[in-house]
């Protein structure tokens, strides 16, 4: 099979396209014929080996966790998914960028989604779910999140409105219009914050996700009231000094099923920022390193 790949740790230079063996299911995973694969922080960081010491890999590595496709090869006990339903799911730590994937959490891709946006829905969904389950039950609830813009934030904007959140985002200026569409109050992040949140919510804010990691997080607990109160998932460096609670990824294929139910309600979209062709995968990973995405990269096969 064609995927990206690199045989040491280093800057994009390192990334290319070649002929890698075809990878195999094992007990209760799916393998698809990949059709488009995201592209994540986490990829670049796990390729430059900043945290090789937490994340070690075999290489050569093929980056990417999250994909849709086709399923054409099912392992050992998994029931309810057949050779020939389009998924999209989560596999290893790497391993997407890639003509077949093997999946370890998946759920059927809705109809109205594009592959692009099935794409992208992945980690971001398992994610953003992952941060808003740990701060509770959201119905009535004014929700701050920071970071609103990119495919975590924005998938959690659109999770907790359909919970019954009232939501002030976070973003760039550039953004705010995004945040608006969804259905989120923007405002900018950094100095003034807590200011400008007392226009915006009088009342104030019941509770906070960071998804930006943008050291913000010690005024986030203030603006909070209580480090109880706000959950990162993103910012592992400072959430434990300041009592804060840590959300990981985790593949769950039912955090899958529960974005799309909310997919096919037209209750949430995966945004794309860019795609780019498979062997553009240099310039897909320069693109995310650069930040301030809104939305996904998508990278099609």
């Amino acid at each position: 099979m064609r995927a990206a790949r690199y045989h040491e740790y280093g800057g994009t230079e390192t990334l290319r396209v070649e002929e890698a063996p075809d990878p195999l299911p094992g007990p209760g995973e799916v393998r698809i014929r990949t059709t488009a694969a995201s592209v994540n922080p986490v990829d670049w960081k796990v390729r430059s080996g900043v945290v090789r010491e937490l994340f070690p890999l075999d290489l050569p590595a093929i980056p990417g966790r999250d994909a849709v496709g086709v399923v054409d090869m099912v392992g050992e006990g998994v029931e309810g998914v057949d050779v020939g339903d389009r998924v999209f799911g989560l596999g290893g730590l790497t391993g997407a960028t890639a003509e077949l994937v093997v999946l370890s959490a998946w759920a059927t891709a809705p109809a109205n989604w594009t592959d692009e946006q099935a794409a992208g829905a992945g980690l971001a969904s398992v994610t953003a779910f992952g941060g808003l389950h740990a701060l509770g039950p959201l119905d009535g609830r004014t929700l701050l999140i920071e970071g609103a813009a990119g495919g975590v934030g924005s998938a959690a904007v659109e999770f907790a409105l359909a919970q019954g959140a009232t939501v002030i985002g976070t973003a760039s200026e550039r953004n705010h219009a995004f945040l608006a569409s969804l259905g989120a109050i923007p405002t900018t992040y950094g100095a003034g914050l807590a200011q400008r949140l007392t226009d915006l919510a009088p009342n104030g804010v019941d509770l906070v996700l960071d998804a930006a990691a943008s050291g913000s997080l010690a005024d986030l607990v203030a603006i909070a009231g209580a480090a109880d109160r706000v959950v990162t998932v993103a910012d592992h460096q400072n959430a434990e000094s300041l009592g804060v609670r840590v959300a990981n990824a985790v593949n769950d294929s039912a955090l899958l099923a529960e974005a799309a139910a909310l997919g096919e309600q037209g209750r949430y979209t995966p945004r794309i920022e860019q795609t780019y062709r498979l062997e553009e995968i240099v310039q897909a990973h320069a693109h995310s390193e650069r930040g301030h995405v809104r939305g996904k990269i998508v990278v099609l096969i």
